[in-house]
């Protein structure tokens, strides 16, 4: 299992939100290429990137600050946020992005999704962010009828590298992962799903890694950033 710090740009400064609310945005590092350094001396292997600017638009606002975070570390860089086309998928890959999420692109226009999985094999993940089990889409601004599984399932053997589930509702309030909701979804697809929204501490790493279920990661953000997380103890521990 993979521990993905997470780095969510607004306005090009490293934020996190409460829930999603772009209103409720906290500071935590005006440089992000600063904070990519210090992840990467922290010892992690990726970043987790996202444009939250750009998931409202539909395009990429934060694109300076990524390509700083590019240039500043070695790593693995995961982005999402405002991704809808295939030229746009291009774009960020030949830019050396290792991954890029799609995730209202998924449920608009699942045929796009699935062209690109054949076009870059294992460089696309499907983000799922849902409210109460059903998907919300548009930086999280507009709810739909759409089942967490259904959405999921239209991707099997579509060749998506994993999904990144999010639980809306956890999302930056360090209430715990919803490591029921993830450890069910994971077990009802084949593709490896990573957890994300609500970590609290290294509690909720030991209890995803004894969910035994296909849960390939988790991103945490506020917990690093506060210090409730200790990379070091929660690295060791998923190495162990």
């Amino acid at each position: 299992m993979i521990l993905y710090p997470a780095i969510d740009l607004k306005d090009g400064q490293c934020v996190r939100l409460v829930r999603g609310d772009m209103a409720q945005a906290t500071v935590f590092n005006t440089d992000p290429a600063a904070q990519a350094r210090a992840f990467a001396s922290q010892g992690f292997g990726w970043i987790h990137v996202v444009d939250l600017n750009g998931a409202f638009t539909g395009t990429s606002v934060n694109a300076a600050a990524v390509e700083s975070v590019l240039r500043a570390v070695n790593l693995n860089i995961q982005l999402g946020g405002g991704i809808r086309t295939l030229a746009n998928i291009e774009s960020w890959l030949a830019k050396g992005i290792s991954r890029v999420v799609l995730g209202t692109v998924a449920l608009r226009d699942p045929d796009l999704v699935k062209a690109a999985c054949k076009r870059w094999p294992g460089k696309i993940a499907v983000g799922i962010d849902a409210r109460g089990g059903r998907v919300a889409v548009q930086g999280w601004a507009e709810a739909t009828d759409v089942a967490v599984l259904d959405l999921a399932k239209r991707f099997e053997d579509s060749g998506v590298a994993c999904i990144i589930y999010t639980d809306i509702d956890r999302d930056g309030v360090l209430e715990g992962v919803n490591v029921d909701s993830t450890a069910a979804l994971a077990n009802a697809v084949r593709i490896p799903v990573i957890a994300s929204g609500g970590v609290a501490g290294i509690d909720d790493i030991r209890r995803l890694k004894q969910a035994n279920a296909n849960i390939a990661g988790v991103i945490a953000g506020r917990a690093i950033y506060d210090g409730r997380l200790d990379p070091a103890e929660a690295l060791a521990l998923l190495a162990a």
